[in-house]
């Protein structure tokens, strides 16, 4: 039985004399338990579509329409340009097109581990918790010469950073990450993996009609005909990013056993400008105020036409979806409640929201919860001032860019990176992945203030910028196991404290 069937077990009427008193407590029961079964994650394997937020950097300024990759849980790389099915011990991976990979062959694509991709690491309690240029090109480098030397030994490949292998390594630095996840069979990743084997692997990439959108759209197709679809209406006839995810949701949505959530991946917190939603086409004319006044001169007639699509037929809130479907219980949950409205069953349908809000609540936070760790962290900050842990708020908000200027990023053998600060009585080291921030040679108080810069990023973050409640649990459990360190090391701080004073960037800072 599944965790839904387990539930609406106890939501059944009553058969008893105190007919509403048992079904309140059975459902408080069946309410307790199913909770419990929601933590535990389910063993399905899956594909999903990799939606990108925009860089706001070259033609992605202007399109807004961020990256499309995708997904994969069962499938794993056997080597950047071929693929096999995962070991017990991995995680995934993540296939992925550009106009120009660069690298010493023009494949048309690569594929990574998923941790490699999202956080530049192979074990992801290693993922980095400050990112910058310089943190991003070291491990760049270090998964260059560790997996890609084969593919990638010439020039400009191995100089240039404009090479897009790079965006494969630690995508989360520069920009947040969604992923429309359902399940597969072994069956359909064994034959995806032999036809993309035994296809030639050469780059075709055109921006109109074969870009990284539409590469996804075949890869998923491959799985589920049909079930993406280009918006030539809205995307002035190419295929977007957002296109291809907002037509898989909708496929999805109609399968019910398709297992169907959402995953979310924040811009990790640091120097590196923040990666904005990404839009379709007709939806970056209707939102963007550098198109609005040359519609309005020149093409008043289209600009109705314009907005009317979009309203219409073009809205999809990746932050939205991924609010109403975070798991793939919560996706359950939405059906039992569809089916109970059908059967006009007002009770149960009215218990199961309350299901439905604990499982959201679960994964998202609720506004109540965010605003209750926002008062409480500030607090915490004050706290930090009084104790000199930090000056005052202006230069926490200043840690990020003070401790990129003047410290050197290292990464050690098991990939956890830390940053070496050099003063005028010798260097101090701290720890900067989640599993060394507080190992004991970890500086204690500039740890102390890399975790608190951390959060103060993300409760200040909006939605879309901000990792989801279960994330962030993990944060505050460092917040509080870094204050306690920094206490009982009080003799480290004068050497840790990376002063309010100005200095002069590092040479090759980026």
């Amino acid at each position: 039985m599944s965790v839904l069937g387990f539930v609406t077990s106890f939501l059944e009427p009553a058969r008893a004399p105190n007919k509403r008193l048992l079904n309140t407590v059975l459902f408080s029961v069946g309410l307790t338990i199913a909770l419990v079964c929601l933590s535990c994650p389910r063993a399905n394997a899956s594909v999903g579509v990799v939606l990108n937020e925009s860089l706001n950097s070259s033609v992605d300024r202007i399109t807004g329409t961020g990256h499309s990759a995708i997904y994969f849980s069962r499938i794993c790389p056997d080597s950047p340009v071929k693929l096999r099915l995962c070991r017990p011990d991995e995680q995934g991976s993540v296939m992925s097109n550009y106009i120009n990979i660069g690298e010493d062959q023009p494949f048309e694509w690569n594929v990574v581990p998923l941790s490699m991709y999202l956080y530049g690491v192979e074990d992801p309690r290693n993922r980095p918790l400050f990112g910058s240029f310089k943190i991003k090109h070291l491990l760049e480098e270090r998964y260059r010469t560790k997996y890609l030397t084969t593919y990638c030994q010439g020039t400009p490949c191995t100089t240039s950073y404009k090479a897009e292998w790079r965006e494969m390594v630690a995508a989360t630095m520069i920009r947040s990450v969604y992923i429309f996840v359902v399940d597969t069979t072994v069956e359909q990743d064994r034959e995806l993996i032999a036809e993309f084997n035994s296809l030639p692997n050469r780059n075709h990439f055109n921006g109109v009609t074969n870009n990284c959108a539409d590469f996804t759209r075949r890869v998923i197709n491959t799985y589920f005909p049909h079930a993406t679809n280009p918006d030539y209406i809205n995307d002035f006839g190419m295929t977007s990013p957002k296109a291809i995810a907002r037509s898989f949701t909708r496929y999805a949505l109609r399968h019910p056993e398709a297992n169907f959530r959402v995953l979310h991946f924040a811009q990790v917190p640091g120097t590196i400008k923040r990666s904005s939603e990404c839009r379709a086409g007709t939806e970056q004319l209707y939102h963007s105020k550098k198109f609005l006044v040359p519609m309005i001169l020149f093409a008043d007639h289209e600009l109705p036409v314009v907005a009317a699509s979009y309203v219409l037929t073009g809205r999809f809130n990746p932050e939205r979806v991924l609010e109403e479907y975070p798991s793939s219980e919560a996706t359950e949950i939405a059906q039992a409640i569809q089916l109970a409205k059908a059967e006009q069953d007002k009770t149960r349908g009215e218990q199961l929201k309350i299901v439905q809000h604990q499982e959201q609540a679960r994964v998202i936070g609720t506004q109540e919860e965010w605003n209750a760790y926002r008062e409480e962290f500030d607090s915490m900050i004050n706290e930090a001032i009084r104790g000199e842990v930090v000056a005052d708020r202006k230069d926490l908000n200043r840690f990020f860019k003070r401790i990129d200027e003047t410290g050197t990023p290292l990464v050690d053998g098991n990939g956890a990176v830390w940053m070496e600060i050099a003063d005028g009585d010798g260097t101090s080291k701290v720890g900067l992945s989640a599993s060394n921030v507080l190992a004991p040679i970890s500086d204690s108080r500039a740890a102390y203030r890399l975790i608190l810069a951390r959060v103060t990023y993300v409760l200040k973050s909006p939605k879309h910028g901000r990792e989801t409640m279960l994330e962030f649990k993990k944060d505050w459990a460092l917040v509080g196991a870094a204050r306690v360190k920094s206490e009982v090391s009080p003799e480290r701080s004068a050497k840790a404290y990376i002063g309010t004073q100005s200095i002069a960037p590092a040479s090759g800072d980026d």
